[in-house]
């Protein structure tokens, strides 16, 4: 499930801090109650959306529901998500939780999200209580700091001529996070270089700045459900790069086949988090990103993993 339009204002106020609690609204789910082991719970359709729901929505909304069926004192660390088949902006999503297992240090739990009596995406979540243990982690790659970066209004008042007209209304809208790309000029690449240019390939490797626009709660869960929501923005467009091809271009389209998250240590969504991507390998219509999240400060906590349909447009 790919909408890249999807992300944007979901609020009538451009204020930042309605838009965030809008989209903290948006990925609250409603407890439906259900048989013993069995729960169930309501995410919300984003208000005016239009067409099919944005991966991140689901993801997040799947493991809000995850989350809501297990005691705060075991986080999530991992989740691996299939999206079975395309979600519409136009109902909500029920998400039906299966207690798979309770056990001294780990839960596990099976999410199914369905629209309309079909699923369209299934997940299982790993959930630890918190010990100590052994640690190392890879540095952060060596970027620019997002406050040397150009905000998405400048990039939108240098670029707006060269974008397609949906996708340049869908970008002067507020928006709930923020994203400074460190590599812009990748998002208007038309074409590969041609054979004998002296122009060089683009790596399939990207690196953005994100956060929420205004301060969260200080409900770690929610945080790691912003995260989720946030996972699924740039990743697999990085298996794009060296073929000349971008979603805002609309000279490819592509949708969302698995996702997986793991999450190693606490973070706040609302401070800048760095998402540093990479693609080694795309084929058969398929393209497969990876992703690492660091802290403001350099701290390795999250990495994300996808697949997904690509194809070229013309």
């Amino acid at each position: 499930m790919l909408n890249p339009l999807s992300t944007t204002l979901l609020s009538s106020s451009t204020e930042p801090d309605a838009i965030v609690a809008g989209l903290v609204s948006l990925l609250t789910v409603s407890p439906e109650g259900g048989p013993e082991g069995k729960d169930r719970f309501t995410g919300a359709r984003k208000p005016g959306g239009e067409g099919r729901v944005f991966g991140g929505q689901v993801i997040a909304q799947a493991l809000a529901a995850a989350q809501a069926s297990v005691d705060a004192d075991r986080p999530v660390h991992s989740l691996h998500g299939y999206f079975l088949r395309p979600g519409s902006e136009e109902t909500a999503i029920t998400y039906a939780v299966s207690r798979e297992m309770d056990g001294r240090s780990f839960a596990n739990r099976r999410v199914v999200g369905e629209q309309n009596g079909k699923a369209i995406f299934s997940m299982t979540a790993s959930f630890q209580r918190r010990e100590p243990g052994v640690h190392h982690a890879v540095p952060m790659p060596a970027v620019p700091l997002p406050e040397a970066l150009p905000s998405e209004a400048d990039l939108l008042a240098i670029y707006a001529e060269r974008l397609p007209e949906q996708r340049r209304e869908a970008l002067a809208r507020p928006r709930p996070i923020e994203m400074r790309p460190v590599e812009p000029i990748n998002w208007l690449r038309q074409s590969p270089p041609a054979s004998g240019s002296s122009d060089t390939r683009i790596e399939p490797v990207s690196h953005t700045w994100l956060r929420c626009v205004a301060p969260l709660p200080d409900d770690p869960a929610i945080h790691r459900t912003l995260l989720a929501y946030a996972s699924d923005m740039t990743l697999l467009g990085t298996s794009l790069l060296p073929h000349g091809l971008s979603w805002a271009a609309g000279t490819a389209k592509g949708a969302s086949l698995d996702h997986a998250i793991w999450f190693h240590d606490d973070f706040r969504a609302d401070d800048w988090l760095l998402y540093a991507c990479d693609s080694p390998w795309a084929g058969q219509a398929r393209g497969f990103s990876r992703g690492r999240i660091f802290t403001h400060d350099g701290r390795l906590v999250a990495e994300t993993a996808q697949e997904g349909l690509v194809r070229k447009v013309g």
